[in-house]
């Protein structure tokens, strides 16, 4: 609409304006409104505003008044929310409705919340139209709406739409407008109306039909895409290696953390990469939360729902932000929340900086990382199974008799160290593994993946029958104090050597609960209906015992 000066300084019952008196409606149907004597439009419509994984509904306020152009948004945006009042007036001048050159203040409430990137650009842009009496006010007044605006006017996708929707529906709405490309991603979430939308006129045109009552065609939403098939190794390709695939079993049923070492070639990648095909398929809350996340990372294929548990593995010279989470403007997750109900493998473990080390050690006990910065403090999930995996030595021939490695006594010494003690006692199950023998390429290859996968499949079958009704639903996250409990604890003929081990001071509380832990669950794995024997926890005590940082 182009300046009207007589309509920016009329009085509000002025015979000339075609508004007429106080509080009529425009010819778009927008509210009108009186303060002082001085004629003023209101423009209001919803968005929504990430915090983790959680969102708050964010009230979008368009106000313009007489004064020099400007276009101001408050309620803590930053750069990127900011750079919208470019956005929005060249789309809007680019479809034919440039905006009053008058001065626009839009409020994005709660102001306290801070606002990042790009998804209040559509919000923006009609609160601002239905102020400028270009829109009607009440079809958008409830309604959410997501998405970028290209200064043609295209609405363009943004991250983290599955969470956005999410929070929409927690909070009342049951009608959101989101960009074309995401609107599978949005129409995961059950008990909404998403409406697509490919360009700003397109979505103006939707409402003054509305207004008008007439008749709308609602495109049906393309269903989500099927994610690609993962190719993960089977575990009947790894040549020997029977103890560490019998602790890779356990650690897979259980949901324990592992620990490998061994030379360079012996297998350990190897054997990691064959873990997230022996786990079970995440249940449809696991997969829900797990999507959300891959959302705000924006590492969804053509919106699908992610059902296989994720696979991480960063270099080794990744950041503690990129790691744990972070990051200059908006808090957004690490890749240990990319991980989350998956495997996070750190390979060659003791290369990795000192603080991503020590700081993985709250989220494995928590299972969720709080990342703080000045304006705000963000949880994320990150409930994921880590496997580190390191060579002896820094050349990694200290096996055997170490007769070709050629590290001072110190660098041995020293070199895992690295990880640190704390962090190696959350960790359940401490492998070494040898390096490959020419027998080991003609024995009889090993079960495969499906066979091995069944038996995991069972015992964890087994685990959520037993601790049904509890916020865990494996072994590996059950707490210490409960398989203390006199409900849970086996007979003390049963823990006789994990007591000894405990007086003794080789076990510290932590790791004492952390071989119970292991032996429910080898005792899961060979289907008992009770719990754990002295076999069983001799075994745990075994697997968590072996002196690596020796190997």
């Amino acid at each position: 609409m182009l300046f009207d000066p007589h309509r920016a300084v009329c009085a509000p019952t002025c015979p000339a304006c075609p508004v007429g008196t106080v509080g009529a409606v425009g010819a778009a149907g927008g509210p009108r409104a009186a303060a002082g004597g001085v004629a003023m439009t209101l423009g209001r419509t919803r968005c929504v505003a990430l915090d983790g994984l959680d969102a708050a509904v964010v009230d979008v306020e368009a106000d313009i008044v007489s004064g020099l152009p400007a276009f101001a948004i408050g309620g803590l945006p930053d750069a990127a929310c900011r750079q919208s009042s470019d956005r929005v007036k060249a789309a809007a001048a680019n479809l034919g409705t440039s905006l009053a050159q008058r001065r626009i203040t839009v409020n994005l409430s709660p102001a306290w919340l801070p606002k990042a990137g790009t998804v209040y650009d559509l919000g923006i842009a009609l609160a601002v139209l239905a102020a400028d009496d270009q829109v009607p006010q009440a079809p958008i007044e409830d309604v959410v709406h997501i998405g970028e605006l290209g200064l043609d006017g295209t609405i363009r996708p943004v991250r983290g739409v599955l969470p956005l929707v999410l929070g929409a529906v927690r909070n009342g709405h049951r009608v959101v407008v989101v960009p074309e490309a995401n609107a599978a991603e949005a129409a995961l979430v059950s008990g909404v109306q998403v409406v697509p939308a490919r360009s700003l006129a397109e979505v103006i045109g939707r409402y003054r039909r509305i207004a008008k009552k007439e008749p709308l065609e609602e495109e049906p939403v393309r269903p989500a895409g099927v994610p690609a098939p993962e190719r993960s190794r089977d575990l009947a390709d790894i040549a020997g290696q029977p103890e560490a695939r019998g602790a890779l079993e356990v650690a897979a049923a259980g949901g324990h953390h592992l620990f490998l070492v061994g030379p360079p070639g012996a297998g350990k990648t190897m054997l990691a990469e064959c873990l997230p095909g022996v786990l079970p398929p995440l249940d449809d809350a696991q997969a829900l939360q797990v999507t959300a996340i891959h959302s705000i990372l924006g590492a969804l294929h053509d919106g699908a729902l992610v059902r296989r548990p994720p696979f991480v593995a960063p270099h080794h010279d990744a950041s503690p932000v990129a790691i744990i989470g972070g990051g200059s403007g908006a808090v957004r997750p690490g890749l240990i929340s990319k991980a989350h109900r998956g495997v996070l493998l750190l390979d060659e473990a003791p290369e990795f900086r000192r603080g991503v080390l020590q700081a993985l050690r709250q989220p494995l006990e928590s299972g969720e990382v709080t990342v703080a910065r000045a304006r705000q403090s963000v949880r994320y999930p990150a409930r994921f199974m880590l496997v580190l995996a390191a060579n002896p030595c820094p050349c990694g021939r200290a096996v055997g008799k170490a007769i070709a490695c050629r590290c001072r006594p110190r660098e041995k010494r020293d070199y895992l160290a690295r990880l640190g003690g704390p962090l190696l006692d959350r960790v359940d199950l401490r492998v070494c593994v040898d390096a490959v023998r020419l027998g080991d390429l003609s024995a009889p290859p090993g079960e495969s993946t499906a066979v091995v996968a069944d038996r995991v499949a069972q015992a964890r079958r087994l685990q959520a029958q037993r601790w049904a009704g509890q916020r865990w639903s494996l072994n590996g996250e059950a707490p210490g104090p409960q398989l203390r409990s006199k409900r849970w604890a086996p007979p003390r003929a049963a823990t006789a050597d994990l007591d000894y081990e405990l007086e003794t001071g080789a076990l510290t509380l932590r790791g004492y609960d952390r071989v119970l832990r292991v032996a429910w669950t080898v005792a899961d794995l060979r289907g008992a209906d009770g719990p754990p024997t002295r076999d069983d926890i001799g075994q745990a005590i075994l697997l968590r015992g072996q002196d690596v940082t020796a190997a």
